[in-house]
């Protein structure tokens, strides 16, 4: 056994180290957790600094995490990218309730006109998994994954009803050790009570007491109630009223409703909601009882999984195949030498080993799963026991709430122009034409994303503009992936047909000779558009703008943007765009798409 004192250890304070415990993912997983505390960005010195890594073996981390797409490298900055969340995903998948439950979450924030989440215990804290937030000038900024002390939630306390005499040991020495909750950054940190101050309930947060105040009391009446409340534990004037869900006798998550005190007191929150409540979790529980709990080793190799082939077919090296992934890590090690760290790469893979239908593994599932050795994978097993990723009983491991740590709080709040910036930075960079990204907005398409060349004639567009629809390459490849009706709405101005039976007005204006303005020329041009999978525009909106088009694509295969290359007619012609220009569009949408697929499996990524 090895001590703990490995350069950005992050296991029990004090705890040793397994001999055989793999140090580069140990160290690689410590500038993940700095890069996520530091909301997804650090300077490549910062992080030397926060994980006490030397600078050269930071740099290989980056460089690696860079390679597997998990982080993106800007100049003298490390940034978390969106494929990072697929490790997380795998958590939430192989956990089951986030399929099961959000729907039901979703429509009881809908129904209460109130934020709802789900939340399970990891530890002694409490971390989220479904956020269903309401959009308000006072909104709430917690996000799934973030980490909360459990004596500073309306869950904690139901959580801790079941609790052992060990857990709560764990909680005694965390408060004692930590008595201004500096190590949870998702929520204010607290200062020491006032002097002979006894009341907690009603003390805003930062004087809340560090030991000694009643958290024990209320895990009990909670466990008794069968629910909890938070009166302005995190800080002043959130209120929130909780639920347990329970599957097999014991609480699988809980539900949390969250108000703020201007629209609801604790009492008024419990009083008002409580039943609507309780008839949720009964459903959420018959939801739980119905689901057929899958099989531990019918396991389905990361290679065949969804998310895993877009995120790898996605990124600027050759897809592994299935159970291939240790081949891609030996590859890549063939290519970059020392600048990349094989140990680190194949330590992260064995986590997307797990998810849906795979909870639950023997050390053989994951070898085979990942193509790895079992000796290799056995040690990075060891690795993430140790740093309290993965638990194991009876030779069958699982992975914790504490995977959700790894990138997932700052990038479950990502938005889809965040996800497309570099990806069009890098498509306007290898053609040296500007690239632009759009969403449709009524009958207009809004601009969302975009990159301009310096040229002295230039496309003259910026973020927020928006332009008629009809007339641009971005607004055709996103209405012909429309029903008719709707594309009928845009010809006739969205008119009742009743009212126009016979000579449907259009609103179709000529902006240039070529603007198509016929509604039938308009059907076809959009039928072409549909079967060809791009636009092209000449002059339609402009004299000399000449733009190709592609669309962008959610899980579900819904056309919800697009993005163009835009020039003047003299810089390139129609069968330059094709033959040159077209192919780059459809790579950057397709790594575009593969980052939205992941970002979104489990949460609800902006368009705007």
């Amino acid at each position: 056994m090895r001590t703990a004192g490995t350069a950005g250890a992050e296991g029990t304070a004090g705890a040793e180290v397994p001999d055989e415990a793999v140090t580069p993912l140990i160290r690689g997983i410590a500038v993940i957790r700095r890069l996520t505390e530091a909301d997804g960005m650090s300077s490549l010195s910062g992080l030397e600094r926060a994980t006490g890594l030397a600078r050269s073996t930071v740099d290989r981390i980056t460089a690696t995490l860079a390679r597997m797409g998990y982080v993106r490298l800007d100049g003298r900055d490390a940034v978390l990218a969106p494929r990072l969340m697929e490790l997380g995903n795998a958590y939430l998948a192989a956990l089951r309730l986030p399929r099961l439950l959000d729907a039901h979450a979703d429509a009881l924030a809908d129904e209460l006109d109130e934020s709802v989440s789900l939340a399970v215990g990891d530890r002694d804290g409490v971390r989220f998994i479904h956020q269903a937030t309401r959009r308000r000038a006072m909104s709430l900024s917690f996000r799934i994954g973030d980490l909360l002390p459990a004596e500073r939630t309306a869950p904690g306390p139901l959580f801790a009803s079941e609790w052992s005499e060990q857990e709560w040991t764990q909680w005694r020495e965390r408060r004692t050790a930590d008595p201004e909750d500096r190590g949870f950054p998702a929520v204010p940190a607290r200062s020491r009570p006032y002097e002979g101050s006894t009341d907690v309930t009603t003390r805003p947060a930062a004087q809340l007491p560090t030991v000694g105040d009643d958290f024990e009391q209320r895990a009990v009446e909670a466990g008794g109630l069968g629910w909890a409340l938070d009166d302005q534990l995190i800080e002043p004037g959130l209120v929130a009223v909780s639920m347990p869900v329970r599957e097999a006798g014991r609480i699988a998550c809980v539900v949390n409703v969250v108000s703020h005190t201007s629209r609801h007191s604790a009492a008024g929150l419990r009083d008002t909601l409580l039943p609507r409540l309780r008839t949720a979790v009964a459903e959420m529980e018959r939801a739980l009882a119905l689901d057929r709990e899958p099989t531990p080793e019918r396991t389905t190799p990361p290679g065949k999984s969804g998310a895993r082939v877009d995120a790898w077919a996605a990124g600027n090296v050759t897809p592994p195949s299935p159970s291939g992934l240790a081949d891609w890590t030996s590859a890549s090690k063939q290519e970059l030498g020392r600048e990349f760290v094989e140990s680190l790469a194949r330590g992260l893979t064995v986590i997307t080993a797990f998810g849906e239908g795979r909870a639950e593994l023997t050390l053989t599932a994951v070898a085979q799963a990942t193509g790895l050795a079992r000796a290799t994978a056995r040690r990075a097993l060891i690795t993430l026991e140790h740093l309290g990723y993965v638990t194991t009983h009876d030779r069958v491991f699982r992975l914790t709430p504490r995977v959700l740590g790894l990138g997932f709080p700052p990038l479950s709040r990502t938005s889809l122009p965040e996800i497309a910036a570099p990806h069009l930075a890098e498509l306007s960079r290898r053609l040296q034409d500007s690239v632009s990204l759009a969403v449709l907005t009524g009958d207009e398409i809004q601009y969302t994303g975009r990159v301009s060349t310096r040229r002295i004639m230039n496309v003259n567009v910026t973020v927020g503009t928006r332009l008629p629809a009809y007339a641009t390459s971005l607004g055709r490849v996103i209405l012909a992936d429309l029903p008719e009706a709707r594309v009928t709405e845009v010809l006739t101005g969205g008119l009742p047909e009743r009212l126009h039976p016979l000579t449907p007005p259009t609103p179709l204006t000529s902006s240039t000779p070529r603007t198509i303005t016929d509604p039938d020329r308009f059907r076809a041009e959009l039928d072409r558009v549909r079967k060809a999978g791009y636009a092209m525009v000449e002059e339609e909106l402009e004299q000399g703008l000449r733009s190709i088009a592609v669309p962008v694509r959610d899980r579900g295969g819904r056309a919800v943007a697009a993005v163009n290359v835009a020039m003047h007619s003299s810089r390139r012609t129609a069968e330059a765009c094709v033959s040159d220009v077209l192919p780059e569009l459809h790579a950057t949408a397709t790594r575009i798409e593969a980052d939205l697929h992941i970002a979104g499996r489990f949460g609800r990524v902006q368009l705007s």
